[in-house]
């Protein structure tokens, strides 16, 4: 089974939601969808579903078009940010809910009832209501709901969003055993690219309404084709300085330099744009290599084990991740390290001239 949008567009009143785009997903696959809110996730979502035709393009299921099919026609299921299930009902009645609009016989739904239940671990709490389950046993209730259609492509949109911490870290682990044995094609929406790196497959990631890169999660995530695809996936977002190539030496702004070794010592002479993620900033030296950047301490936050800090480099605004707890003055000089090897290097155009050192060797 495969899943192809073929120029697909979405125009709304004159305003572009969806930008032309290509997309094709296989059988058996996860497939995430990360950007921050208004990117255009849930936009996707609804025209594979069939919820919103496209404006312009073709959607194709198994290469027939079905950009007209109504939803109701299509093997679809979805489950939202927030999840929906019949108060009145029994886990069980929920579960076999669609399978009783379908007009399966009674003994298919006690069959496929079961073995979504013992899929999503719910199988002691089948006779339970909705509200006697804890947040994460509810969400699992409506994702059975969905697998139980059998269907050849379930949406999720943002589905762990309203759990608290404890509860998304357990299913974000189980969600991709789960789904593996399903054997349908899944689309997860998401803002946080933790999640797209727990959850693997492949990932899209979007920024307002253009889809700037689709492939495996670890490849996109090392490898970002530009820039916007780098600050999409790092959270915080990917930090940027002017660089220039000269000779043997990469020279950044504000007088440091470093060795242009590896890709780019073949890389031309001319100026670039340096980035580098928030966890590869430190505040000590720890490698011969690191290059130190002088920077005013604007605010700190703690999370516990690792402490955020937000910085003015010559008045860009760059935000380090620390580890560790650190007491720090705000509003002084701080100085921070970066070793080269994680280092990006991107052109005037925002296209990605050479990856780090690290994402090749990894």
């Amino acid at each position: 089974m495969t899943l192809t949008l073929e120029g697909v567009s979405k125009v709304v009143n004159g305003r572009v939601h969806i930008h032309p785009t290509d997309l094709t997903l296989e059988n058996g696959t996860m497939n995430v969808l990360l950007g921050p809110t208004l990117s255009g996730k849930t936009s996707i979502m609804r025209l594979m579903a069939g919820l919103d035709a496209p404006t312009k393009g073709r959607i194709l299921w198994n290469g027939q078009d079905v950009t007209g099919m109504r939803v109701q026609d299509r093997k679809v299921a979805m489950v939202y940010q927030q999840f929906i299930n019949y108060p009145s009902m029994t886990v069980y009645d929920n579960i076999a809910s669609p399978l009783k609009l379908m007009g399966k016989s009674r003994d298919e739904i006690d069959a496929a009832v079961k073995k979504s239940a013992d899929l999503m671990q719910l199988t002691p709490m089948l006779h339970r209501k909705p509200l006697e389950l804890s947040g994460g046993q509810q969400q699992r209730c409506a994702l059975a709901r969905a697998l139980v259609k059998d269907a050849g492509l379930v949406l999720l949109d943002e589905p762990l969003a309203n759990l608290d911490y404890k509860l998304r870290e357990e299913l974000r682990i189980e969600i991709p055993k789960i789904f593996e044995e399903a054997g349908s094609i899944f689309v997860y929406a998401t803002t946080e690219p933790e999640e797209a790196l727990l959850l693997g497959g492949n990932t899209a990631t979007l920024w307002e309404g253009r889809v700037t890169q689709f492939g495996l999660t670890p490849q996109v995530y090392r490898q970002p084709v530009d820039a916007t695809t780098a600050r999409v996936f790092s959270d915080p977002p990917m930090n940027f300085l002017k660089v220039a190539k000269i000779g043997n030496k990469l020279m950044f702004d504000g007088g440091q330099n470093a060795p242009a070794t590896g890709v780019l010592a073949d890389l031309p002479d001319g100026r670039y744009a340096a980035g580098f993620r928030p966890n590869h900033l430190e505040i000590g030296k720890h490698t011969s290599e690191a290059v130190v950047f002088t920077t005013r301490l604007m605010v700190t936050e703690l999370t516990g084990s690792e402490t955020f800090v937000h910085l003015d480099h010559q008045g860009e605004r760059w935000v380090g991740l620390i580890h560790g707890v650190h007491d720090l003055k705000l509003g002084e000089d701080l100085e921070v390290y970066l070793d080269p090897a994680h280092v990006y290097i991107f052109g005037e155009d925002g296209g990605l001239i050479a990856p780090a050192a690290y994402a090749l060797a990894a």
